[in-house]
């Protein structure tokens, strides 16, 4: 535009001199019009960087410094003695913005800021204005890599990205970042990566959730830069692949916590290379990663130190040998779950349970796997020892035998969750709370369609005294029969779930209330629809000095009389539910006028529907 000042062509506004020397007179209404006398066959060219001012008009010039290329303004950059300085220049334009955060942590020349720093924190795309806030509050966290930054869909740029490495490292450091989804039009790439690298050397944790535009080379900046990472977290990043990984492996040997998931160019040779350099890894997450194998698996566990204690398999190809692997060096495992693997066999349990190598294993969880059998599952009673916590998941293959001898082969079982294993019946229920009547806490069924309520002659069962938690959760097949016998094998109980359980009715919970001689905490019978007052009162009259917690969702048949039994006699509650019940006003004001209930928060009570 300034050209057009000097321009001698054709067709230029006057021919004669320069513009400026032209004669007032051609003007016409300057002040209000900004009319330009040209030709008649000329169109004005007067635009943005001309200023009108009186019976003249001058150029608008650009700031000297802008004409410095990106190299000069580099070498400025870097030199900038704080903070403070190096913000205040992030806010001028995105280019220098841009130029700051490509300035390595280790390209700055040290010098002290006696002022302390403040920190770009905000980018507004609609405005393209980057405001600073005061970092003050931040300034006692040092350089400690404390901060910690998210963003979330639209918000997720590369100009927020460079944002925060130039704000951040005046403020503490960053420490923690978080990219979930991307903008659809500006979306974060390697080059908004690559910003928080050189800014943020003391990254501690890196979560990338379906970013598909970083690849590698986002990577590569993470590996060579923040040497001080330990927790990486990457889903849902096709672009990424054996390369970018094993950069993290090689020159991050802090790392300690790796989750990889759909990450379909990741495969057998990173993970050989994070088994073998990082000696301080702890837990491992793998899922749905086609080109993860046997050998990756073997290679990670084998080469590996002997503190990896959580790992999570997930929709992987691997074989038994894996699981034979897995049982052989897994010595430090303390959790264990394997989900979804199709190829693996009931050998590969059963060896993994023989194989004697998880005697530390705690918690084991095993979900949608077909080698799942009453062998296999027997083997891993033996073999794990301390075993505290099992959840078997949609495990078709697991019968009442299978079940009941796990539970005698397991004797520091403390928690057993079975959802969605059809082939269980009340006979091995009984046969699990009968064997595991020392350790057992905690069971819990949820949606196990083969338990039949079935009054069956039952020999002479052991009690349970050690259970204090029963959640039986949409079983249709639970009723009366089955309830009434698990309450008198279960006399410690302190937590009862039974939601959606619509076929018990009075005459099977009332004998589990009378049976609990530690007095119930927690009872949750929302979907009881054939309850009524009368299992209530009881509960009261049994329960009321103990009672914390009480759900009656949905069930219709209780009236207002259960609601004057807990106003008189449940002193402890502070959380009861009874949306969809048939109260009405009378029910509402007898709870309200309680003298024993304790009307100090938490105190909720939820009316929904009820009246």
């Amino acid at each position: 535009m300034p050209a057009l000042v000097n321009y001698s062509g054709d067709d230029e506004f006057y021919s004669e001199g320069s513009i400026y020397s032209m004669d007032s007179s051609r003007l016409l209404s300057i002040g209000y019009h900004v009319d330009v006398f040209c030709p008649p066959s000329k169109r004005s060219r007067i635009s943005a960087p001309f200023l009108f001012r009186g019976h003249e008009f001058e150029e608008e010039k650009k700031p000297s410094i802008e004409v410095l290329p990106d190299e000069c303004l580099f070498e400025i950059f870097r030199r900038l003695p704080g903070g403070q300085e190096r913000s205040a220049c992030a806010c001028v334009s995105k280019r220098w913005l841009m130029l700051l955060s490509s300035v390595r942590h280790s390209e700055i020349c040290k010098i002290t800021d006696p002022q302390g720093g403040s920190a770009v924190n905000k980018v507004d795309e609609s405005s393209n204005d980057i405001e600073m806030i005061s970092g003050d509050q931040d300034q006692e966290l040092e350089s400690d890599g404390y901060l910690t930054r998210c963003l979330e869909g639209k918000k997720a740029t590369d100009i927020r990205l460079a944002a925060i490495a130039v704000g951040t490292a005046s403020r503490g450091g960053l420490g923690k970042l978080s990219i979930r989804g991307t903008n659809s039009s500006r979306g974060v790439t390697n080059l908004g990566l690559s910003a928080i690298a050189h800014g943020c050397p003391s990254l501690r944790v890196l979560s990338l959730w379906n970013v598909p535009s970083i690849g590698d080379e986002g990577l590569l900046e993470i590996a060579r830069e923040c040497h001080l990472l330990e927790k990486l977290d990457v889903c849902q990043c096709p672009s990424i692949s054996n390369k970018g990984l094993m950069a993290i492996a090689n020159k991050c040997p802090n790392l300690t916590a790796l989750t990889i998931e759909s990450c379909s160019k990741i495969g057998n040779e990173s993970l050989q290379a994070i088994g073998r350099c990082c000696p301080k890894l702890q837990s491992i997450t793998l899922r749905d990663c086609p080109l993860v194998g046997d050998q990756g698996i073997a290679s990670l566990f084998s080469s590996a130190s002997p503190i990896l204690t959580k790992v999570k398999l997930q929709a992987l190809n691997i074989t038994d040998f894996s699981l034979a692997v897995i049982g052989h060096y897994g010595k430090a495992v303390t959790n264990l779950i394997l989900s979804g693997l199709q190829n693996v066999s009931e050998r590969g349990f059963w060896v993994m349970g023989n194989a004697q190598g998880l005697q530390r294993l705690a918690s084991l969880t095993i979900t949608s796997c077909r080698g799942t059998t009453d062998a296999s599952l027997e083997a891993m009673g033996k073999g794990c020892l301390n075993l505290k916590q099992m959840c078997l998941r949609k495990c078709c293959f697991v019968s009442d035998h299978g079940l009941v001898s796990f539970a005698k082969a397991a004797g520091s079982l403390e928690s057993l969750q079975l959802e969605e294993c059809n082939r269980i019946t009340q006979s091995g229920i009984l046969g699990v709370l009968s064997n595991c009547g020392t350790k057992l806490k905690s069971l819990s069924l949820v949606k196990c369609m083969g338990i039949k309520d079935l009054a069956l002659e039952m020999p002479i069962l052991s009690p349970c005294n050690s259970l204090r938690s029963l959640s039986i959760r949409c079983c249709p097949g639970f009723g009366s029969a089955s309830l009434a016998m698990v309450g008198k094998l279960c006399p410690q109980l302190h937590h009862i779930d039974l939601s959606g359980l619509y076929g018990i009715t009075d005459a099977g919970l009332l004998p589990l209330l009378e049976s609990c001689e530690a007095g119930l905490v927690k009872v949750n019978l929302s979907g009881c629809m054939n309850l009524t007052d009368e299992v209530v009162l009881a509960m009261a009259r049994l329960h009321g000095e103990t009672l914390e917690l009480l759900n009656l969702d949905g069930c219709r048949k209780i009236t207002d009389a259960s609601l004057v039994a807990i106003a008189d006699n449940c002193s402890l509650l502070n959380d009861l539910d009874v949306s969809g019940c048939s109260i009405t006003d009378s029910g509402v004001a007898a709870l309200s006028c309680g003298e024993q209930l304790n009307l100090q928060d938490p105190f909720s009570v939820r009316l929904l529907r009820g009246i």
